[in-house]
């Protein structure tokens, strides 16, 4: 599906190259024109089929050597005439094979540390093909034996232990392009000229398989992947490079087929069976394509390329046993450009952890055979054997886990935390205690009710007797919350609504109390009767005792009150007696007045909190 990023843990693998001051220059390698790769590279050495004049001579470097090789470098007098092939032992090092146009193919041994001289008499050398030997390849899994392809089109099983072909397999009708070793060694597939392929069976070298390759008249190449798919390298008739994977019981028709670009060099396929990658390797290119082979369609999955500016001219392929681990490395090419300098191209798999990533290295095939020469001779199939990439990794991830002793300290005493209750949502919550909530019971027989003073104009409270609910009495539906109405929204309620609510709040009782003070102190006062009296008291006075009401004016604006005629006066039971008592009871009347006003002003200042909070239902 369109759209959809593959999962995969080799889709971010990057090439990164190192410095050309680490890396070696000056190698001038053959000039002849054949289809070779002229470069094989282990964890010890390096090597490349070398420009020489009159015979086929090739280098080996230590492959950790850095800078410019020396013109006077020991190299292998390998051949009298060009040699065309070079291959390391899977199973010793120092050991390397060779093949050339002088009909030969011989086997040499390199001293440790590297050459120190000239090298002239091989170990072995295998005598037997009438034409130039093409081709050679190692197997797998059984020790010293080695396959070769002759121009005659004839191939041979060697023993290079003793140096006699132990198998001559024959049944191609034109020459032999490549030839390559399926996982267990059991068999071979070859490439032709003829544009075919063929699997042979490598103990007896009968043809198991047989079909169409690629339709381009170029070289082609066939490898082996570890499940028994076939992966090919080819030419259309239009001369367009392409690549095609393929399965052993039907080669003529491939799973997927994809056409590259076009070019004249032929694509070398590298393999990696333990993580199942596969990079393709032009001749002549400045371009490394590399894909990752699956069970998941298509099969073969783009990766990346990595481009550089200069042309490979050869390039060799490291084993899992000569990268570093330790830096996610998955591989590493050498690739020589034109300018003599050998590229060192080392891919990277991104991981943020710098411990060994045991998923990113299985264990790989190491120097041991798993079986001889006569035993495999015999019949006998063996999986190869395998070591770890990383020993000292493996070692430690094999070890037993340290046993911490375990000892207590202040955390394993600690009580959890209780959890907080959550703080209240509205006003009235601040104000009031939350009663605990439980089975509803009945009202009490008698409610305190707000009620209104005429004279005063203020609400106290007042207790009135409330009918008892039955118990048969049904209780009324509960208000069903409308959706469309939000939560948010303010609900006004009446006076009656408020009067008929439950047990009076905190600031209500007190309103309550202050109202029950004024009424006390209202009592003090008298009453209408008393002040009708007064007045027809003091009009008989002011009548027959002129100066005391002129005093008693004066004492007014001395006071600076301003008393209507008829204001009701504090006066004792038997009136004043005298100028001294009238000013006494007028500055008690004065203060009294003064004290119900604030708090008036406080209880309304109270009753508008009480009705805002009751309004918006806080």
């Amino acid at each position: 599906m369109a759209g959809i990023v593959r999962q995969s843990k080799f889709r971010h693998v990057y090439c990164k190259p190192v410095k050309h001051e680490h890396c070696m220059s000056d190698i001038k390698v053959t000039e002849i024109t054949w289809d070779s790769l002229f470069c094989a590279v282990n964890p010890k050495f390096i090597a490349f089929i070398h420009k020489g004049s009159g015979g086929g001579p090739f280098l080996v470097i230590p492959v950790n050597k850095i800078g410019r090789i020396d013109k006077d470098h020991p190299f292998v007098d390998a051949h009298k005439a060009p040699c065309l092939e070079i291959a390391w032992s899977p199973f010793n090092d120092n050991v390397i094979a060779s093949c050339s146009e002088d009909t030969t193919a011989k086997v040499w041994l390199i001293p440790e540390g590297g050459l120190r001289r000239n090298i002239t008499d091989p170990v072995v050398e295998l005598v037997g093909h009438q034409k130039r030997v093409n081709t050679i390849a190692w197997h797998p899994v059984a020790n010293n034996l080695l396959l070769t392809a002759g121009g005659e089109n004839v191939m041979y099983m060697w023993n290079v232990g003793t140096g006699e072909a132990l198998l001559e397999i024959a049944g191609h009708p034109d020459q032999i392009w490549s030839i390559a070793f399926n996982y267990d060694g059991s068999q071979f597939i070859t490439c032709c000229k003829d544009k075919k392929l063929r699997i042979f069976n490598a103990h007896n070298g009968e043809m198991v398989q047989e079909g169409m390759g690629h339709e381009g008249v170029k070289p082609q190449r066939a490898i082996f992947m570890r499940d028994g798919r076939v992966v090919t390298t080819g030419f259309t008739k239009r001369s367009e490079r392409l690549y095609a994977l393929r399965t052993q019981e039907n080669l003529s028709t491939p799973i997927i087929q994809e056409e590259l670009d076009t070019s004249n060099g032929v694509l070398f396929p590298f393999y990696d069976e333990d993580t199942g990658l596969v990079y393709l390797v032009g001749k002549g290119d400045c371009a490394i394509r590399y894909y990752e082979v699956n069970d998941d369609p298509p099969f073969m999955h783009y990766i990346n390329t990595y481009t550089t500016s200069e042309p490979q001219r050869a390039a060799g392929f490291q084993s899992k046993r000569g990268i570093s681990s330790e830096e996610n490395e998955l591989h590493r090419i050498y690739k020589l450009t034109t300018k003599g300098v050998v590229d060192i191209l080392q891919f990277f798999c991104p991981r943020k952890s710098d411990l060994f990533q045991h998923d990113l290295y299985p264990d790989t095939r190491s120097l041991a055979p798993a079986l001889s020469a006569e035993e495999f001779m015999d019949g006998k199939d063996a999986e190869p054997c395998r070591q770890p990439v990383n020993a000292a990794a493996a070692a430690a991830a094999s070890k037993p886990k340290v046993q911490v002793v375990k000892k207590a300290n202040i955390l394993n005493s600690l009580v959890p935390t209780q959890a907080a209750e959550p703080p209240p949502q509205s006003y009235k919550e601040q104000t009031s205690p939350q009663p605990a909530k439980t089975t509803p019971s009945p009202r009490p027989a008698s409610q305190k009710k707000l009620v209104v003073d005429d004279d005063m104009g203020i609400v106290t409270a007042s207790s009135s007797p409330s009918p008892r609910r039955p118990a048969s009495s049904v209780e009324p539906p509960k208000e069903e919350v409308n959706p469309m109405v939000p939560k948010s929204q303010v609900k006004l309620r009446s006076r009656a609504e408020h009067d008929d609510g439950g047990a009076p709040s905190a600031g209500q009782r007190r309103a309550a109390a202050e109202l029950e003070r004024i009424r006390r102190d209202q009592a003090r006062l008298p009453d209408d009767d008393d002040r009708a009296a007064a007045a027809a008291s003091r009009a008989s006075t002011r009548a027959s005792d002129r100066p005391t009401s002129q005093a008693s004016s004066r004492t007014s604006r001395v006071l600076g009150v301003d008393m209507p005629s008829d204001a009701p006066v504090m006066l004792s039971d038997s009136g004043p007696g005298s100028m001294e008592e009238l000013v006494s009871d007028l500055q008690k009347m004065k203060m009294i007045l003064r004290q119900h006003e604030r708090r008036i002003r406080l209880l309304e200042d109270q009753l508008a909190d009480m009705a805002m909070a009751y309004t918006h239902n806080f």
